[in-house]
């Protein structure tokens, strides 16, 4: 049975400028559009569709994603992926709003954010690759660099232990560290086409993150706590801080704990 459009707003819950702009979109056409005078009219089969929109758009869903929706076999799905995106994307604003409101305030709150851990580390043998890189270019150059330094590490008898990158130096928009990307390994000698070298046996402070709490710049937040807890603890840095993982982060979801920061103490 069609419905004119006035007939098919109401029932929908869509309102008259929804539905054109839904109709030029492709999202949602009328069933039929009188030539001589335009009147359009929906069938009622169509009220589903209509008003899972008008819901979907309720969740701000943008008509792109929501296009994404309405054109799938498996709606829930895809939905749901979309959900989890924004989730993901909410956690990290929080972490961030919390790492602004430690700037803003002085400090005040820091230690309270996170549970800094002793712990005791062996001597290891470790290839590395150690660049100088600025903030923006560092995650795809770390990629790259720990790729091309565990493959020599698998060449070299596997990997024995956790890869961590060392910042010589502050990282940001202007500081270009350097960073040293260390993969360790238990077969000697190492292999000639990457360099080696021995981490001193040592004991460091540290905290362990989860995957939404490693975005920059919301990270600094977790390096300032260590650095306070030591000072606090009257403890004093005895090396470079480091970022130690755990997990992959592309794999992992967004509580999953995947990287310590850490810092060498004495």
């Amino acid at each position: 049975m069609l419905v004119t459009i006035g007939e098919f707003a109401r029932r929908s819950h869509l309102s008259l400028k929804a539905l054109r702009l839904y109709e030029r979109q492709g999202l949602l056409r009328p069933a039929s559009v009188d030539p001589s005078n335009g009147y359009r009219r929906y069938h009622e089969d169509q009220l589903a569709d209509a008003r899972l929109i008008a819901l979907l758009r309720r969740l701000d869903l943008p008509l792109a994603e929501v296009a994404r929706v309405m054109a799938a076999d498996d709606r829930a799905a895809v939905l749901a992926a979309y959900w989890a995106r924004v989730e993901q994307r909410f956690a990290v604003q929080r972490d961030l709003a919390a790492h602004l409101h430690v700037v803003l305030t002085g400090g005040k709150g820091l230690l309270e954010m996170y549970e800094v851990q002793l712990r005791d580390v062996p001597e290891q043998v470790v290839l590395t690759e150690q660049r100088h890189v600025l903030q923006p270019e560092l995650v795809e150059w770390m990629t790259a660099a720990m790729s091309r330094v565990e493959k020599a590490a698998a060449e070299a008898g596997g990997v024995s232990g956790a890869p961590f990158a060392i910042y010589h130096g502050e990282v940001n928009e202007d500081g270009d560290g350097p960073v040293e990307v260390c993969v360790p390994i238990a077969a000697q000698p190492a292999p000639s086409t990457v360099p080696a070298r021995v981490e001193p046996a040592h004991r460091e402070a540290y905290v362990r993150l989860k995957n939404r709490e490693v975005e920059y710049p919301q990270i600094l937040s977790a390096y300032d706590a260590v650095a306070a807890w030591i000072k606090e603890q009257g403890l004093t840095e005895a090396g470079s801080p480091r970022e130690v993982y755990w997990a992959d982060c592309d794999a992992a979801g967004p509580d999953d704990e995947v990287c310590d920061i850490a810092w060498p103490v004495k």
